[in-house]
């Protein structure tokens, strides 16, 4: 099959059958554009022409790249190539995978960076209580730490999504639906924005159900909730990095801190798999070190 055709089938595949988000999906979209035209570079128009010879070649041509790429989207890149050969292969529009014995390189594993409770303090305290747009920034941070949610689930949140009292239902990846308690902290910035705030944004703008609304009365963007988080931080003053994910690190290491089971934390978080949810265990063990390092009289 021509290039061209065999990228858009998948591309719709992934779209329509298997309910990826917009992120996945345009992730997929860059590796596998980048793939093709390096494929028509070498002479290649058919998916036919692919071997795993071929596919080695562009592997080893991008992991040679300079700047060298990360270790990460190098995996990526190379999940996106095999999930297109994967699929060719399998509705029968080529004979074999010539990606099938592609091994992604190992991602050197980060332990995510958590904030302590005595930031997150500061940084849920830093948006304006008399401001109309600090409210509303107030209930989305306390949203986030609250709940765990991923930025991109908070502001997807439509205001029926709060119907339940003290539990809210969050979208995750791939569409999946989970319902996560909200602490009485939250619920209370949440109701506030809610009743004081919440109106006149949506007289601004067009009808609309999502929860958290912008300036101009339009949903919340992603990238507007994370410049509410970066200034959020500069107002607290916390000098450490802190992305739209913090929130989210901190809210599962303080968890596991406080004796919580590390699957219940997988079930909050959404995690496909507890080894997914694991990492954030070696946080608190490295925490656990540090205070008996500076604690116990013969630990030096």
């Amino acid at each position: 099959m021509q290039l061209d055709r065999a990228l858009d089938t998948y591309l719709r595949h992934v779209t329509i059958e298997r309910g990826l988000s917009e992120h996945t999906i345009a992730a997929y979209r860059r590796d596998l554009a980048a793939y093709r035209e390096w494929l028509a570079a070498d002479g290649i128009t058919d998916t036919a022409e692919v071997t795993a010879a071929v596919v080695g070649r562009f592997i080893a041509d991008r992991a040679g790249a300079e700047p060298a790429p990360a270790a990460t989207s190098l995996a990526r890149m190379q999940s996106s190539v095999r999930g297109w050969h994967r699929f060719l292969a399998r509705e029968g529009i080529e004979d074999d995978d010539p990606s099938g014995r592609l091994r992604p390189p190992k991602a050197p594993q980060r332990l995510p960076k958590a904030l302590t409770i005595d930031q997150v303090e500061r940084l849920l305290a830093a948006p304006s209580a008399e401001d109309p747009l600090g409210i509303r920034d107030r209930a989305l941070l306390e949203l986030l730490y609250a709940t765990g949610a991923r930025v991109s689930e908070a502001v997807g949140l439509d205001v029926d999504d709060l119907a339940h009292g003290d539990v809210l239902r969050l979208r995750g990846k791939g569409s999946k639906e989970r319902i996560v308690p909200i602490g009485s902290f939250a619920r209370s910035a949440v109701d506030a924005y809610l009743t004081r705030v919440r109106p006149g944004l949506a007289a601004k703008g067009r009808a609309s159900a999502r929860l958290f609304l912008g300036a101009r009365g339009a949903p919340l963007s992603r990238q507007s909730a994370w410049l509410v988080i970066r200034a959020a931080a500069e107002g607290a003053q916390i000098t450490s990095e802190v992305s739209p994910h913090t929130l989210r690190h901190s809210f599962a290491t303080h968890l596991l801190q406080g004796g919580a089971d590390v699957r219940v934390v997988q079930e909050l978080l959404g995690h496909a798999s507890v080894a997914t949810t694991q990492i954030y265990t070696h946080v608190s063990v490295d925490t656990l070190r540090d205070i008996y390092a500076t604690s116990h009289p013969r630990a030096r």
